[in-house]
């Protein structure tokens, strides 16, 4: 791994100094999180943040896969063709919280895939189903209640971090939004 690259518990918080960092980047993490776990987690940012320091959170985007739901929804209403594709609908909001599997043992040959659930655990031991949902509103409103100011949504390009598109973190290698359909809100220390 490069040398600048810290792995670390974040369950035993954030290793750097109090008020001793100007932004804190995540994403996809946030969801991860049990409901009761993210403000602490969301504090302990707060503790690392400078005096109007920035917080950049990346989660799905409750609200956009609730209207491609109803949107799909209402297709299926007029074209029976539709139906079929429905069930992708309902799992981009709630498979990722009900996956009972890791995502990778289900590509595993049998012995291996036995193996490897015994070994690592079910999708939720391994952090990978999501324990709540976020949308700007929720959101904001946890990081309102928590201290934070100003919640600000953006997309993918735009930041009150100073020069943030020359780090490319919510880009892929061509230079596209790396994970569509996510929510961008930064809030302020």
């Amino acid at each position: 791994m490069p040398s600048n690259i810290v792995v670390h518990n974040l369950a035993n918080g954030i290793p750097s100094e109090t008020e001793s960092i100007d932004a804190v980047y995540h994403s996809h993490m946030l969801e991860h999180l049990d409901r009761d776990v993210a403000p602490k987690f969301l504090l302990e940012v707060k503790r690392v943040l400078k005096p109007g320091g920035i917080q950049r959170i990346v989660v799905p985007d409750l609200q956009l896969l609730c209207r491609q739901y109803v949107r799909h929804l209402e297709t299926c209403e007029r074209d029976s063709q539709e139906i079929p594709k429905h069930d992708s609908y309902v799992s981009a909001i709630i498979e990722q919280c009900v996956r009972k599997e890791g995502t990778g043992s289900t590509l595993q040959p049998p012995f291996r895939r036995t193996v490897e659930n015994l070994l690592r655990g079910d999708a939720r031991r391994r952090g990978e189903t999501h324990q709540w949902m976020y949308d700007r509103v929720n959101l904001g409103f946890v990081l309102t209640e928590l201290g934070y100011k100003n919640p600000r949504q953006q997309d993918y390009r735009t930041s009150l971090i100073p020069n943030w598109n020359d780090f490319g973190l919510d880009l892929d290698g061509q230079g596209n939004e790396y994970k569509p359909g996510s929510l961008y809100l930064e809030v302020q220390k």
